[in-house]
């Protein structure tokens, strides 16, 4: 079996970045192993899958124990997104692995990354929710195991969607959640969600096991690394650049020709330009007040502090 060394360190600068950003590497891995490595969409779509479930688990531990993980949504989650995901594993089996078959996936996945990329953009600009104020959350049942229906059937047929699309459909009918509730309850459901899809993938054969080592060998490590650092400050500011990449690669999937892809390249950077900007600003730490008192204002806040009680 032989182990790519430069398939590690790609997929350990993937894994360091979703470390860091909280972004779903389904948007990141599989255009790097397609676009740079030049591996068929259906074998990087299924070994990407499988190296998934190695690196979600430590982004849960940390959000279970913070208890940032909302069960009941979870759980609704799961009851749409677990068959939807071994469905999508099975169609994409049924496309079969022929030029044309290929070249449909390419699609498929495209149009999958062009979703995932604008609900980065999307998300950027909803209002922060770090503020908000602790509400009874009430299920919405039959509009949450939809999103897992959505949401499971894209990552099994496309690996993109856990980290980006479920999360913003999420925003959308659970608006009063903060942001790390979002997040460890997204990461929390993508757990089962993967299983369903790796078992359809070990099923169905589409696995190059050589591939999926090298994956998890680079990535792991760099997700632990990623995560780290990312306790320890805020990166934010590198999400825009990502969704920018994201984009670019999904419509590059799609076939868009070369002189409108340039012009979506400098909307896009204008597009990122704004997003970075606004990110900065949401990172500033507030600046300190300071509390000033006047020459002679001073004896009157300090005499009564000093003064001695009559008995």
């Amino acid at each position: 079996m032989h182990i790519d060394i430069y398939l590690v360190l790609g997929s350990a600068v993937v894994g360091f970045l979703v470390g860091m950003t909280g972004l779903g590497g389904g948007a990141l891995m599989t255009p790097m192993l397609v676009l740079i490595f030049g591996i068929a969409p259906s074998a990087a779509i299924s070994s990407d899958l499988i190296a998934a479930l190695f690196m979600k688990p430590f982004g849960v531990a940390i959000h279970w124990k913070r208890k940032t993980v909302q069960t009941g949504i979870v759980k609704l989650l799961c009851i749409g997104s677990v068959p939807s995901a071994f469905l999508g594993t099975y169609v994409m089996h049924l496309m079969g692995d022929s030029a044309t078959a290929e070249r449909n996936l390419e699609i498929l996945l495209g149009t999958a990354l062009i979703f995932g990329a604008t609900a980065m953009i999307v998300r950027s600009f909803l209002p922060g929710r770090h503020q908000q104020t602790a509400k009874p959350l009430t299920l919405r049942k039959y509009p949450t195991i939809a999103i897992g229906v959505v949401g499971g059937f894209m990552v099994g047929l496309t690996s993109v969607g856990a980290g980006s699309m479920i999360l913003v459909m999420l925003l959308m009918i659970y608006p009063n959640l903060k942001n790390h509730q979002l997040v460890g309850t997204d990461l929390a459901q993508s757990i089962p969600l993967t299983m369903a899809a790796t078992a359809g993938t070990l099923l169905f054969g589409h696995v190059e096991f050589a591939l999926t080592i090298s994956i998890i060998i680079g990535s792991v490590p760099a997700v632990i690394a990623g995560s780290l650092i990312s306790s320890k400050g805020t990166f934010q500011v590198v999400r825009p650049f990502i969704a920018g990449v994201v984009l670019l690669s999904g419509l590059k999937y799609v076939g868009l020709p070369i002189p409108a892809l340039g012009v979506a390249a400098l909307l896009t950077a204008v597009v990122v330009v704004v997003m970075t900007v606004r990110a900065t600003r949401v990172d500033r730490p507030p600046e300190p007040v300071e509390l000033v008192l006047l020459h002679d204002e001073l004896p009157q806040v300090v005499a009564p502090l000093v003064a001695v009680p009559e008995h």
